[in-house]
């Protein structure tokens, strides 16, 4: 197969504050450097782009050493928390700007959806700016004229579309960029996460999009989203970026995996021992959460064990009557069950509020709790609180005799009845 891109020692530093190193002499070597094609003698090695540390140097590494091959037609998803990355890295391939150091071969021409505005000149109408990126892409007059129809069908602006894109939306923006770059003949199509600029539905279209130009048309898709799910169903490969490393290029599902297992760090237990310390407002205070083996509390939980939630809660309103309530989701954000209703909580009394998931319910896997308190006529949300509490459940069995995750979120387990047809001996065979 192919090779569409490939990245050799890939890294993107980025200096803070002063651009100049200080000196007329420094400077005059840095000059002298780059016109060789040599690295930046004064940038500093081994700073990590990670906002959690702080650090001397005003040198801030967004890539270092990214390694990777991406064969012509494959769909690859690119994954990762704000900051770590995958921006910069489409903004590289997509010769928005240059790298640092390292090298990037590519094969076909690149269209790409970085931000709303990326390529589109604001004075210029829609059918102007189609043609436009058409030519940049090296594109005849004639090629545009025959995708120029459907590219404005897909974006539904087909009424302002030779009104000058400065007076469009944000939506209508977006709505036309994508189409512009996914309906023109470009081997490498490069989008960035601003489909959520757009509304559900076309979300929906753009990813139909997406799949069909990777599977049908054969051509290489790049997509950095925080969708997962959407990254698992669209994407062949996936790529798991974190403070500007490469830690992950393989299968999607094992991207995710890898996402997940190393950015998630949830708890099964919280629990404050004061109402000051306590989470919540001036309305509701959680004082604990857990999530826990019903039979054996400390154990893990089998998918053969019920799960025992409790949430012990103070009212701090002048009404005892409440709504609570939750939503069991996966990692990804896939809500698999809600439940709740009304009930009295005495107010400004620690009150504990308990249920239980039946056992051979849950599927393996690792699941949050998503926690929220209405007033009682569910007209005002008085807290929420996300990714509460965390809890994984177990299947032993299948792990140990190496069988794989069954499909689904849920799997309970049903009674079946097995008898023989006496009348089926009766059918030739």
């Amino acid at each position: 197969m192919a090779i569409a891109i490939k990245v050799e020692n890939l890294s993107k530093a980025y200096r803070l504050g002063l651009i100049g190193t200080g000196t007329l002499g420094s400077d005059l070597k840095r000059w002298y450097a780059l016109a060789r094609g040599k690295e930046d003698p004064f940038l500093k090695i081994g700073e990590t782009n990670d906002r959690t540390t702080k650090s001397e140097s005003n040198v801030v590494w967004s890539l270092k050493d990214i390694n990777f091959e991406i064969e012509q037609g494959d769909a690859v998803g690119i994954i990762g928390k704000n900051g770590a990355g995958k921006s910069t890295l489409l903004k590289i391939l997509s010769r928005v700007t240059g790298p640092t150091s390292g090298k990037i071969t590519g094969n076909g021409r690149v269209a790409s959806l970085l931000e709303v505005g990326t390529g589109f000149h604001p004075e210029l109408t829609g059918k102007d700016n189609i043609y436009l990126n058409g030519a940049i892409l090296g594109m005849r007059k004639k090629e545009i004229k025959r995708k120029f129809d459907e590219i404005v069908d897909f974006a539904g602006v087909e009424r302002y579309i030779d009104t000058p894109v400065k007076r469009y939306s944000s939506g209508m923006y977006v709505r036309l960029a994508f189409a512009v770059a996914a309906h023109l003949e470009s081997e490498i199509l490069i989008v960035d996460e601003v489909l959520a600029v757009g509304d559900t539905e076309f979300q929906k279209r753009c990813l139909g999009k997406m799949g069909e130009v990777s599977k049908g048309e054969g051509r290489t898709v790049l997509f950095v989203s925080h969708n997962l799910s959407a990254v698992e169903t669209l994407c062949r490969k996936g790529m798991y970026l974190k403070n500007g490393k490469l830690l992950f290029y393989g299968a999607s599902g094992k991207a995710v995996t890898n996402y997940l297992q190393n950015e998630q760090s949830g708890t099964n237990k919280i629990e404050f021992k004061s109402i000051k310390d306590a989470l919540g407002n001036d309305k509701i205070k959680i004082l604990s959460a857990s999530a826990i083996n019903a039979v054996n509390p400390d154990e893990v939980i089998e998918v053969s064990d019920a799960v025992n939630l409790s949430f012990q809660i103070v009212n701090l309103t002048n009404d005892p009557a409440l709504s609570i309530g939750f939503d069991l989701q996966t990692l990804k954000g896939e809500t698999v069950f809600g439940s709740g209703g009304m009930y009295n909580f005495p107010v400004n009394t620690p009150v504990s509020a308990c249920c239980s998931i039946p056992g051979n319910f849950l599927n393996d896997g690792s699941y949050t709790i998503y926690f929220y308190v209405h007033n009682k006529n569910v007209s005002a949300l008085l807290i929420e609180f996300k990714d509460l509490i965390q809890f994984d459940v177990k299947d032993s069995l299948r792990e140990n005799a190496y069988l794989g995750k069954i499909n689904g979120f849920v799997r309970p387990k049903l009674e079946w009845e097995i008898k023989i047809d006496e009348e089926a001996f009766n059918y030739s065979v």
